[in-house]
């Protein structure tokens, strides 16, 4: 009988303890379920906030730092694991099930659109400091033409303003106060980003050593980057294309098969390379960006694309008003022939005393304005000396540095080098031409230093140059003199140089346009 009782006395403890720890540990687990989901939302809200706050608080980086930082930033949260939470992977609970949206990772939707956002976010960012640049570009650009505006008005035949090197004076200029206002104010703020894309030989590169030695001089120094450029294309006032028509000729063209198609598509492949690669050129459609070409086909070149020819600066030895040149956003580049890549032994000339030849010109039968002088004075005249070949042991440069006027007229196309070989030589040159719009016209008088003689008018070039009187042709060879330092090729340059002065032909066309970011 007692077994019994006593098993059923065992029984009935045995149960009662089972309620106690009951009673006990399902308290326990709740609580430490509440605790530990409490605390992972706690630890993503927090993460949160710090986040916001650190990018509330940051310091406004360049867009290069913002762009590097964004796109880090962006790596490490597109492929987040559930491994990567530790609440989650070492102590599940009852409430990660029903709380799954709050801890689980985002999902490929939602990864893209924060994606997106960042992005637009970094684009935006960029955007704006770009344009609060090209405002302060903008307001610098009004201030000089208001100062060259302000000293137009001075009529002095000298400059007001004070300079170490050189004031402008004289009525070689078309207004020498306000030339002068305009080079200062160029050397203050202007600034040529150069483009790195292209590889040489036709790009970044050009002769030094022919009769387009200008147009590699002038790649050559802005490659040194030591005079005007800028590596921050955001700085820039304008866009340089490095590409050199006469190295693409070179390289692209097959003599006498007529075919430029391969130059065509190294320009229109270019302008598409860097308008794709940054934003400037599509900011403008190209109308704060120049090329620059000594060859008779740049102005062919840039024909190519529309915007190119239309818009944008084209600093060119041929200009040609018949064949599209604008003044007044085009720019007309001086033609120098350096056989040796110097000026040495090419400056200065007789005192014109001693210059015995009134006019003189050598130089092959090239396009019909050379044809009808050669044809007109060829052989005819001891005072207008015309050569299609000199004589044997005749110097061309000594026949120039003994002549008062020295015929330059045009060949296939309106440029001639024989304009600055006159200057050189202290000959006053005398222009040939239909439709040439001389260097650095738009600040230099060319009528002062120079006679201007019309195709019609070859037949009568005797009687024209006789008729400038002896007095009148001494004021234009002491305004030639003058005029020479204008289109003196230095190593390295020196201010009012043939660079300088190409720089600022460049910069007065920048002065005429006001870019608006679109």
């Amino acid at each position: 009988m007692d077994k019994p009782l006593f098993s059923s006395f065992v029984t009935r403890s045995s149960f009662a303890s089972f309620l106690v720890l009951l009673l006990i540990i399902i308290p326990l687990i709740v609580i430490i379920c509440f605790l530990s989901f409490n605390s992972t939302t706690f630890s993503i809200e927090k993460t949160s906030e710090l986040v916001d706050v650190a990018e509330a608080e940051a310091e406004a980086p360049t867009p290069t730092e913002f762009i590097n930082s964004s796109s880090q930033h962006n790596e490490a949260s597109e492929a987040p694991t559930p491994s990567n939470s530790k609440e989650t992977s070492e102590a599940p609970t009852p409430f990660s099930s029903t709380n799954s949206r709050e801890t689980s990772p985002p999902t490929l939707g939602q990864k893209k659109e924060t994606t997106l956002k960042q992005k637009g976010f970094n684009e935006g960012f960029v955007t704006s400091k770009r344009h609060r640049k090209l405002q302060k570009i903008e307001a610098s650009l009004s201030k000089a033409r208001s100062a060259i505006r302000e000293a137009a008005l001075v009529r002095n035949l000298t400059s007001t303003h004070q300079d170490p090197d050189y004031v402008p004076w004289g009525p070689i200029y078309r207004n020498a106060n306000a030339f002068h206002r305009s080079y200062l104010e160029m050397e203050k703020v202007f600034k040529i980003y150069v483009y790195e894309e292209g590889e040489l030989p036709m790009f970044h590169n050009g002769p030094c050593r022919s009769i387009y030695s200008t147009e590699g001089r002038f790649i050559h120094e802005m490659e040194k980057g030591q005079l005007y450029r800028t590596r921050d294309p955001d700085e820039a006032l304008v866009y340089f294309l490095p590409f050199s028509v006469v190295m693409m000729v070179q390289y692209l063209y097959e003599p006498n098969s007529k075919d430029i198609d391969g130059i065509e598509r190294a320009v229109v492949d270019y302008i598409h390379i860097i308008a794709n690669r940054h934003p400037f050129w599509n900011r403008s459609l190209g109308a704060d960006h120049f090329m620059l070409s000594c060859h008779d086909w740049g102005p062919k070149a840039s024909s190519f694309v529309p915007h190119l020819f239309h818009r944008s600066i084209r600093v060119l030895c041929n200009a040609n008003t018949s064949e599209g040149f604008n003044p007044s956003k085009d720019a007309s580049f001086p033609e120098i022939h350096l056989k040796t890549g110097e000026i040495t032994g090419l400056i200065g000339g007789l005192a014109p005393s001693r210059r015995s030849i009134l006019a003189f010109f050598a130089g092959r039968l090239h396009g019909h304005i050379r044809y009808l002088l050669l044809e007109q004075w060829k052989n005819k005249d001891q005072d207008v000396q015309v050569y299609d070949q000199l004589p044997d042991k005749v110097s061309y440069n000594s026949m120039l540095k003994k002549s008062r006027f020295c015929l330059c007229p045009s060949g296939y196309e309106v440029a001639s080098p024989r304009v600055v070989e006159a200057i050189y030589a202290e000959c006053v040159p005398v222009l040939i031409s239909d439709s040439y719009v001389p260097p650095f016209s738009d600040v230099l008088n060319w009528k002062s230093f120079s006679v201007q003689v019309e195709v019609k008018d070859i037949p009568n070039i005797k009687k024209i140059l006789m008729g400038i009187s002896q007095r009148q042709y001494l004021r234009m060879y002491k305004r030639v003199k003058q005029v020479q330092r204008h289109f003196v090729v230095n190593g390295p340059p020196k201010r009012f140089d043939v660079f300088h002065m190409s720089v600022h032909s460049i910069w007065l066309r920048r002065l005429n346009t006001q870019i608006q970011d679109q």
